[in-house]
């Protein structure tokens, strides 16, 4: 008899429990402005010193994702104090961080044109390989962190930083394999060019930023039935749209099935 109030006591409300995502993704927020001014600061410094222009870049990335994550983190802030979002503010500081996505690819499209017209090359950095591994390491963990959240909310902004998040892995990517490649054969404009599948990625993900649009592309293939469920009950059983037409919903089925296709 004494189990069942203990159970209950220990089931969250809606509330409490968007309380805690919005908690846990200030948490994230912070401790990716605390990484990427640590990582900015040594990658700059790294790419200076080997005369390292894509390194600089990563560096100036690192820098572009602390201000997304700040934006996002004073938001969330904004939430957490005031018990609601403010959809205006919020819309703004979406959009602000879909311009970081345009400051991005427009610094690396410039940087791979001029080191494929003066013909720059990389060269050798310990350190810079350290970073961009241990990079590897973090980041793609800090960004699944950050869409699970974002996708349990249905959260626009949050995955707007989310996605921030993974072009910095892919940003790593691009630029050690292009230390690695021009050590092993001395093609030089291999990173230059994985910047530009880099930038067009950016952009792409910068106009579903500015349009609000992340939600749906990153939240129904990985979590939005959980989320339709929890607000739902039961409606959503995972047998399919079908399951909504039969005789108790009569001819809402048609409706359903349209808003779950959509």
């Amino acid at each position: 008899m004494s189990a069942q109030p203990g159970a209950e006591l220990s089931v969250e409300t809606p509330e409490q429990t968007t309380e805690r995502l919005t908690r846990r993704g200030l948490r994230l927020a912070k401790f990716t402005v605390a990484y990427n001014v640590v990582e900015g600061v040594v990658a700059i410094a790294a790419g200076v010193a080997a005369g390292l222009v894509s390194v600089i870049g990563f560096g100036i990335d690192s820098g572009i994702e602390s201000i997304s994550a700040v934006l996002v983190g004073l938001r969330l802030s904004a939430r957490l104090r005031h018990g609601k979002a403010d959809e205006r503010k919020e819309l703004i500081t979406l959009r602000l961080v879909a311009v970081t996505f345009f400051l991005l690819a427009g610094y690396v499209t410039v940087e791979g044109v001029r080191s494929l017209v003066v013909g720059e090359t990389p060269e050798r950095s310990p350190l810079a390989i350290g970073l961009l591994v241990a990079s590897l390491v973090v980041m793609p963990l800090l960004a699944e962190a950050k869409r699970r959240v974002g996708v349990a909310l249905a959260d626009p902004l949050i995955l707007a930083d989310a996605a921030e998040t993974r072009i910095c892995v892919l940003l790593s990517v691009s630029t050690l394999v292009g230390l690695v490649v021009f050590a092993l054969t001395g093609a030089g404009w291999v990173d230059a060019v994985a910047g530009f599948v880099i930038a067009a990625f950016a952009i792409h993900e910068g106009r579903e930023a500015w349009e609000g649009e992340l939600a749906h592309d990153h939240g129904h293939d990985h979590g939005h039935d959980d989320h339709h469920h929890n607000q739902h009950g039961h409606g959503h059983d995972g047998h399919g749209h079908d399951e909504h037409g039969h005789d108790e919903h009569g001819h809402d089925g048609d409706q359903r099935r349209a808003a779950v296709d959509g």
